[in-house]
């Protein structure tokens, strides 16, 4: 309709600059219209304002061009676009890996890489459809292909590896296995929130660091863990930060020994990383440490340790703590 209109008014004598208000388009955009669109090949600049342009075949010729650009690239094939958008977004949410896979077998001979998905999902002509947000990890700005380098040795001069540590550890058959974490703000912060857990009850210590050096944590830990009987303090399982650099004083003093994560897996301490999701309940991501009072945290901890558990029968691991406490001293 807009190119009849544009035809009409040019025969009328119309200028580019009003017809462009009429039609809510650049007046320059009108004249690419007219140029690329025209039908047949003047000599002369001029005539691609003449009647050589004729709306019907400009049409026709404009549809052709797009059909031309989509199927240069796989996912600009109109089956592929849909079939991607469409399986991205709900009700299916599948991965970038899923939809290349299945796409083969519904439609053989089409295909479409998961490299390709990925950068349409963060291109710039995608970016207003946040198709990101369908995504297993809803992150804005895409990573690196391959991801980050993992190192798997330890950054603490002598410290002993997890894949030393008893197995009896992994299986929670006994008490007096603990991990322990710090929980973060801001970068800007200065506090820190030490998080620690025993493995098999589930018991929970938090202490407000006044800054994130390694003896203020070790001074937190050794002070905290101290009132446990040593049957009940046996090994300790901590990340590569460098907060924990004083691992060998926390060992002499807690008469216990502490293993290290491999960096970078921070499942391998999981009680303690489980924690601090419930955590996050009561300090957003986000929320700066420091201003969160000694007072709050310790109202956290007892909501922590006084919440029934369906892994501990529905008991609390203040209970369960009660109970190794008992049996340590009979």
């Amino acid at each position: 309709m807009e190119r009849e209109l544009l035809y009409g008014w040019r025969k009328e004598g119309v200028s580019l600059r009003e017809i462009g208000r009429r039609l809510g388009r650049d007046h320059t955009s009108l004249s690419d219209e007219l140029r690329v669109n025209k039908t047949g090949k003047g000599k002369n600049s001029h005539e691609y304002f003449s009647q050589e342009y004729l709306p019907g075949l400009a049409h026709e010729k404009a549809l052709k061009r797009a059909l031309k650009q989509r199927t240069k690239a796989p996912l600009k094939e109109p089956l592929i676009f849909l079939y991607v958008r469409g399986h991205l977004r709900k009700p299916y949410f599948w991965t970038p890996e899923q939809i290349s896979g299945k796409l083969s077998l519904e439609y053989p001979g089409k295909q479409v890489s998961i490299e390709t998905i990925y950068q349409y999902i963060y291109s710039k002509k995608a970016k207003r459809y946040k198709l990101w947000t369908y995504l297993t990890v809803q992150r804005k700005k895409r990573m690196k292909q391959n991801g980050r380098t993992v190192h798997r040795e330890s950054k603490i001069l002598g410290s002993i590896s997890i894949d030393l540590r008893p197995e009896v550890v992994s299986l929670r058959q006994r008490g007096g296995d603990w991990e322990t974490d710090n929980l973060g703000g801001k970068t800007t912060d200065k506090t820190a929130l030490s998080v620690t857990v025993e493995r098999l009850t589930r018991y929970t210590i938090l202490t407000k660091l006044t800054n994130r050096l390694a003896q203020t944590k070790k001074d937190a830990l050794v002070r905290r863990l101290g009132i446990f009987p040593d049957n009940l303090r046996l090994t300790l399982t901590a990340d590569n930060g460098l907060e924990n650099s004083k691992h060998q004083q926390i060992s002499e003093d807690l008469k216990l020994t502490m293993y290290f994560c491999h960096a970078y897996h921070s499942w391998e301490k999981g009680s303690v990383e489980n924690i601090n999701k419930r955590i996050r309940r009561f300090i957003a991501k986000g929320q700066s440490i420091d201003t969160v009072s000694k007072r709050r945290i310790k109202q956290i901890e007892w909501i922590l340790n006084n919440t029934p558990r369906k892994c501990l029968g529905y008991l609390t691991p203040q209970e369960k703590m009660l109970e190794l406490l008992k049996s340590s001293t009979l």
